[in-house]
């Protein structure tokens, strides 16, 4: 009889976990560190193991996502993650999920935090819950910032909105520095922040705001390496483009606003924005 319950009891285990497996969930991020106010990107990836076709998305709500801080502090929902795609997966299929968890959770203090998410399917009165996924909201150093004006949009004739640029460094993961950009209104209220790339630690960034109100950004991101983005009022960059220590670059601004960078030698490469053309893109030259 004991073996007959021990077998009733693996086979019952089994069953359990079998019905477990039939819908999985990973989250995974690009990093684990962010500042206050930067996206973060997450990948939801979700794997069909039931051996039936499955559609999810039809539900508002299928897909969920919890953040708490070790301490026990629960991140403030500031609204659902919008997950509405609809998509069907195969029996051993799976699919990607990407959203930003940024807009939708309070992530202004710095600290540890665990990211969870969980898959409803309805017509089973189930859900399914991932592991969770580490990570930091960090505190950077401000080193640069300046007021700027941006026009009214629901009234041209209005004063125009008061906003703030600003440069942060942050030591990421303490192996290296990395250079941020952040927006801010008048009080102090963060818009949001953008990564524009390492830099090495004796390099002190220049920075200038051009007529369009757009934020020009030069700083040694190597040896003999220095690169230059532009960032517009919404915290996006707009341009980016690199130049060689042949001599030092310079920003300069003429007597319009305009902004242009005097020095250097620039080099093409994969990260510029916008993208640079492929070599059979470029037009040949005219004829003699």
């Amino acid at each position: 009889m004991k073996k007959t319950g021990l077998l009733l009891s693996v086979l019952l285990f089994a069953s359990i976990a079998s019905l477990s497996a039939q819908v999985t969930v990973e989250i995974s991020t690009d990093q684990d560190e962010f500042l206050p106010g930067e996206a973060i990107p997450v990948i939801a990836r979700i794997t069909n193991r039931s051996g039936e076709t499955m559609t999810f998305g039809r539900e508002k709500g299928w897909l969920k996502f919890a953040v708490s801080a070790k301490e026990g502090y629960v991140a403030m929902r500031q609204g659902d993650v919008p997950a509405e795609n609809e998509f069907t997966l195969q029996s051993s299929e799976r699919a990607n999920v990407r959203l930003n968890l940024a807009p939708y959770f309070q992530l202004d203090r710095t600290g540890h935090y665990k990211i969870t998410a969980t898959v409803s399917v309805p017509e089973w009165k189930k859900t399914f819950n991932s592991d969770s996924k580490d990570i930091d909201i960090i505190k950077g150093a401000r080193v640069w910032q300046q007021e700027f004006g941006v026009p009214n949009a629901g009234d041209p004739s209005a004063e125009p909105q008061v906003r703030i640029y600003a440069l942060q460094e942050a030591n990421y993961l303490r192996s290296h520095l990395m250079l941020y950009a952040q927006v801010t209104d008048s009080e102090g209220r963060i818009n949001s922040v953008t990564p524009i790339g390492p830099m090495i630690s004796f390099g002190q960034p220049e920075a200038k705001v051009d007529k369009n109100s757009n934020l020009h950004i030069l700083y040694q991101n190597g040896p003999r390496s220095f690169n230059h983005s532009v960032v517009n009022t919404d915290c996006q960059i707009i341009k980016r483009e690199f130049y060689d220590y042949t001599s030092r670059p310079q920003m300069v601004a003429d007597s319009s606003g305009n902004i242009s960078i005097e020095g250097g030698t620039r080099r093409v490469t994969h990260e510029d924005l916008p993208a640079p053309k492929a070599v059979n893109d470029v037009p040949p030259p005219p004829a003699q």
